[in-house]
């Protein structure tokens, strides 16, 4: 009987199996992340059912308490304005929870475990964005779902709500790696979910509740010209048909292609820096 071993150096064997083993590929270690972060979600329901209701709470607010004073809204009724602004501006309430998420396995050593195993790093990033993209889409169809209950309605065709769905799901996809950059430089839960309240104020801002000209003309530049108003306006555009033409007075291409560029701005930015950050940890 023979053994199918190697000798390194006297005294030592290494087993050619053993050595051939490289570890998970990059979709599967991807994939086994992405599963694990899902699992965390559904074990505890109550983080996934307090995101979508303080969603729904705030839509509700809008629609029926400041609805009534907002009048500048041409001839697209409110509800119609709102609706579309407030699910895409949802992504970052929803992405929210992604920072402190990466920041609770990052200081509860998930990530050094994970880096001592044969896959490739950025797969344990890649994997934690996966399920919070997969999380951000849940949270877009339930707050479309309550937009229609409070008497949101389409006046463009099916083609382009799908287009506004998968176009709002691909915001949410490039604002994810933005808090998950934010939870691995944080380091602690408090202080992720402190800093991605930074970027809140954007969705302010922005064209998401109220026309950007009834805003001081000192803001409207900036209004105008953050990713927000350009998302918000884009997926307008599409559900909301020729009213919504009339108030913004462009096309949807006018916004469809700087709200691309911003958010392939995002992720080429803070893709590496996630990665990089994540290495250095």
């Amino acid at each position: 009987m023979t053994m199918d071993i190697t000798l390194d150096r006297p005294g030592q064997t290494r087993d050619p199996a053993a050595a051939s083993n490289k570890g998970a590929s990059f979709l599967a270690a991807s994939e086994q992340v992405a599963v694990r972060t899902i699992k965390k979600f559904v074990r505890t329901p109550a983080l996934i059912v307090a995101g979508t209701a303080q969603g729904v709470l705030f839509l509700l607010i809008f629609r029926y308490v400041f609805g009534g004073a907002v009048a500048h809204t041409g001839g697209l009724s409110y509800v119609d304005f709102l609706v579309p602004g407030f699910v895409v501006t949802g992504v970052l309430f929803q992405g929210m929870s992604a920072s402190s998420g990466v920041a609770e396995d990052l200081q509860g050593g998930l990530f050094d475990r994970l880096r001592s195993l044969p896959i490739r790093l950025v797969s344990i990033v890649t994997g934690r964005v996966g399920a919070d993209t997969a999380l951000v889409a849940w949270g877009v169809l339930v707050m479309i779902a309550a937009g229609f209950a409070v008497g949101f309605r389409i006046s463009g065709s099916t083609a382009d709500a799908v287009a506004a769905l998968g176009l709002t799901v691909l915001y949410g996809f490039a604002f994810v790696w933005l808090f998950i950059a934010m939870g691995l430089f944080a380091g602690s839960p408090q202080a992720a979910q402190g800093l991605s309240f930074l970027v809140f104020p954007l969705s302010f801002v922005s064209s998401a509740y109220v026309p950007v000209a009834t805003m001081p003309g000192w803001m409207q530049g900036f209004a105008n010209n953050q990713p927000m108003t350009l998302m918000c306006n884009t997926v307008r555009l599409l559900t909301g048909g020729p009213a919504a033409q009339q108030l913004l007075g462009h096309s949807t291409s006018y916004y469809l292609w700087p709200s691309l560029a911003w958010t392939a701005g995002i992720i080429l930015v803070f893709a590496p820096l996630a990665t990089w950050k994540l290495k250095r940890s």
